[in-house]
């Protein structure tokens, strides 16, 4: 090894930690060299092949070309690498992604002939590398006490790692670093800013300000579109602009990674140039402040990407990468103050990302994921949504354990929705699914995923008769990956696979959860069969298609953009799905028809593929309906009802006859409801003899006696007691009183009492009788004989009898 590295000075401690406790946690920072120098310090300690892993394909096979190089060796004879679709075999070191290790450690619990695995760049917490490091831990503690563990790591916290593999040793080397002066801007963007535009400003001044200094720029963008649109305003720069992602031909990131020649050179990167890759002679760093992140919604299904704020510790490694070779300078695109909002962390990949790989791996393993050794575990919500959608595809049964067809979709190297259909479809969905395991090649064009198609086809045919932009060498990433599903539909594919299949039925195998059906009106709105909505721009040639599978969707999760689609038939949707189909009769309250509706519908999903009227449906569901109607609009309290329920409340309380106590048991109401069809009907309900047959024959007894409907008079006649009001209350003529000298009780109360006249109009209000007849009844009678002479107004109204009659005339 030549040029000594900072990671030098810890590469025996942690080669002696390693033999006596076969597990270590290494944390060096960026730069330090722990990628390209530890692999190589256990080939004469390691037993065995030595696995690394990498977060990236672009990673991977640059530092199997480094390790290769420091041997004095090319890739393919001790050290080589592996990756989807790309592989060169080594003898001794294989540096691989990590989906890849999955794959091994699944096929072969016991990794044969594995000495160590290492865990490089470990801090970045992809969803892949938890599960490989849980997976890998258990083979170790169960079957291969032998195998090493290496987690190396740039920033992460070493002690939850170190407690996670049974307090591991941690090596720590401290690295070299020189000094990096930060500039922000003066003051924070404006909202309306462009990215773009102040990305490019911000380059074009620090290649101003640092031309003396010289160095390679190294811009960090959120993705490859950011890119591509800052090498276009900056054409007319006198440096040679590369870009660097991970989707770019090998020749091109290869000369990204190369030493620069006599122009100054700005690379423009995503966030793959953290950490695990050498850029040379970078001395300045400009940090547009973004990231670009999957998140997945649980609710809806669907994974986004968004495009965030970096985290401070991202922020940080973005810097230090203008320090490894000399003092550098780190431009960052927003304002000192800022820095305060932004969070101490990126997430960790498992719980923001769809997690259908996870659960079909951990099936196949036949694990919970309590019983693995996860940093972080897996949000239940998000992982039982993946087991729903892997259980939909056939990959998982009721009990959640995994199929026949759930393991040969897990040996596929694509999506479990991608190898669905892939294994049913068989090798005519190889186009499609490679096409849907990458990137759009499209951009800008309308959704139809058939576009795609005829470009991968014949892209000569397709540039003439068609405007839309595409990238050639993504064009041969695109169907050399094609042909490789083909190969493997072939090997593990079906005896009879389903064929002669259109595009839409294809994909809708994929995603049947996301087929599109048409909402009524005049804009293109779909319904998806999930239960999410969708819409189309209108002037998308697919925007007049009644039925569509949405592949790819963005924006608002109620009612995301459809960007990529597919048209499907009904007939072929029927037949697809024939086993999935319900016939429904539903009887429901419409809150906008005021009335209920009783329907029989054919559903696939949120579907609704017909839809007629249900004229037999019965009395019960029509009675089910109106009382959910009821509960919409309110119980019709006459006042008889009204009445009634205010004696109820005395007995067994306002709370027990309070509108949202008698609905929430409607089952009283049923009966009274079977011929109620409209707001009307509900309206002119009487609610008196439901409520007495609610009460029963012994609450009806028990009321009458504790609070009484009537207040029989000295004559007979029933006076309704009002018990709206605090006090139970009658009116009655003053005459019918007469000869009453207690006062009337009820529950346990007096009476109100509105004592009228003969014409009907109240003279008094009283709840003690006896104290009126010996006070104010004289003052009373005095005016009132005067005005009805014809009435008997006695002096001693105690010893007169009572009457409702006035005196024969001339008496």
């Amino acid at each position: 090894m030549q040029n000594k590295l900072p990671i030098d000075d810890v590469l025996d401690p942690l080669c002696d930690a390693l033999m006596a406790q076969g597990r270590a946690v290494l944390v060096a920072p960026p730069g330090a060299g722990k990628t390209t120098r530890v692999p190589l310090a256990l080939l004469d300690r390691i037993k065995g092949r030595i696995l690394m892993l990498e977060p990236r394909r672009l990673a991977a096979r640059a530092a199997a070309e480094r390790l290769a190089e420091q041997l004095g060796e090319t890739v393919g004879q001790q050290v080589g690498y592996r990756m989807r679709g790309d592989s060169v075999a080594g003898s001794r070191i294989e540096v691989v992604t990590e989906g890849i290790l999955t794959r091994m450690v699944q096929s072969d619990p016991e990794l044969s002939g594995i000495g160590c695995v290492i865990f490089d760049e470990f801090h970045e917490r992809s969803l892949n590398a938890d599960l490989g490091l849980a997976l890998v831990w258990e083979a170790r503690n169960a079957l291969r006490d032998d195998l090493a563990v290496v987690v190396m790591s740039a920033t992460l916290e070493a002690e939850p790692v170190a407690a996670l593999l049974d307090d591991a040793p941690v090596i720590r080397s401290e690295g070299r670093a020189f000094p990096v002066e930060t500039r922000w801007l003066d003051r924070p963007l404006p909202a309306a800013s462009r990215l773009i535009d102040e990305a490019a400003r911000l380059i074009r001044r620090a290649e101003h300000e640092t031309r003396e200094t010289g160095g390679t720029i190294l811009a960090f963008l959120p993705g490859e579109g950011e890119i591509r649109r800052v090498m276009g305003v900056l054409n007319d720069c006198d440096c040679e602009v590369l870009p660097l992602f991970g989707a770019l031909e090998a020749r091109d990131q290869r000369k990204a990674l190369s030493e620069p020649g006599s122009r100054r050179r700005i690379v423009l990167a995503t966030s793959i140039a953290e950490t695990s890759l050498t850029i040379p002679q970078v001395r300045v760093v400009v940090d547009a402040g973004r990231a670009r992140r999957a998140r997945f919604d649980p609710g809806s299904g669907m994974s986004r990407l968004v495009t965030e704020r970096v985290s401070r510790a991202e922020a940080d490694q973005r810097r230090g990468r203008a320090g490894r070779v000399a003092p550098g300078i780190c431009y960052r695109m927003w304002a000192r103050a800022e820095e305060g909002a932004f969070p101490a962390f990126a997430p960790p990949e498992i719980m923001v990302a769809d997690l259908s790989g996870l659960a079909l791996e951990l099936a196949a393993w036949g694990a919970q994921p309590g019983d693995l050794a996860f940093l972080t575990p897996p949000p239940e919500g998000t992982l039982a949504e993946a087991r729903q959608l892997l259980q939909q595809l056939g990959a998982l049964d009721g009990a959640g354990r995994i199929t026949p067809h759930g393991k040969a979709l897990a040996a596929l190297p694509l999506h479990p929705r991608l190898g669905h259909m892939l294994s049913l479809a068989g090798e005519g969905a190889a186009e499609l699914a490679a096409l849907l395991s990458d990137r759009d090649p499209l951009r800008g064009a309308p959704s139809d995923i058939g576009l795609r198609l005829a470009l991968l086809r014949d892209a000569r045919a397709f540039a003439r008769e068609r405007p839309y932009q595409f990238h050639q060498p993504a064009l041969k990433r695109l169907r050399d990956e094609a042909s490789r599903l083909r190969r493997r539909a072939r090997e593990r594919g079906r005896d009879q696979p389903m064929r002669g299949l259109s595009s839409g039925a294809m994909v809708a195998l994929a995603y049947p959860d996301r087929i599109g059906m048409r909402r009524k009106g005049d804009q293109p709105r779909y319904v998806l069969s999930g239960g999410k909505g969708a819409v189309l721009p209108a002037e998308d040639p697919l925007a007049g298609q009644r039925l569509l599978v949405a592949l790819d969707l963005a924006g608002d999760q109620r009612e995301a953009r459809i960007r990529l689609a597919a048209p499907i038939d009904e007939a072929v949707l029927r037949e697809l799905f024939a086993d999935r189909i319900e016939e429904v009769a539903l009887c429901e309250w419409s809150r906008r028809e005021g009335r209920v509706m009783a329907r029989r519908q054919e559903r696939l999903g949120a579907l609704v593929l017909t839809d007629r009227a249900w004229t037999e449906a019965p009395q019960s569901a029509v009675a089910g309906a109106a009382l959910e109607g009821l509960r919409q609009v309110g119980l019709p309290w006459t006042p008889a009802a009204a009445r009634l329920r205010a004696r109820m409340a005395l007995v067994d309380g306002e709370e027990a006859v309070s509108d949202e106590a008698l609905l929430a048991d409607g089952e009283w109401l049923l009966p009274w409801l079977g011929q109620c069809r409209t707001l009307a009907d509900l309206r002119a309900l009487d609610l008196v003899e439901p409520l007495m047959q609610r009460l029963g024959w012994e609450g009806q007894q028990r009321l009458a006696a504790q609070v009484p409907a009537h207040f029989q008079t000295p004559l007979g006649r029933k006076v309704p007691i009002d018990y709206g009001h605090e006090t139970p209350s009658i009116q009655l003529r003053l005459q019918e009183l007469f000869g009453v000298t207690r006062h009337p009780v009820v529950a346990g109360r007096p009476l109100r009492i509105s004592l009228l006249s003969p014409g009907g109009k109240p003279v008094q209000v009283t709840t003690d009788l006896p104290g009126f007849w010996a006070s104010s009844y004289a003052e009373v009678r005095k005016e009132m004989r005067g005005r009805y002479p014809r009435h008997p107004w006695p002096e001693d109204p105690t010893s007169a009898d009572p009457t409702t009659r006035a005196k024969p005339r001339g008496t």
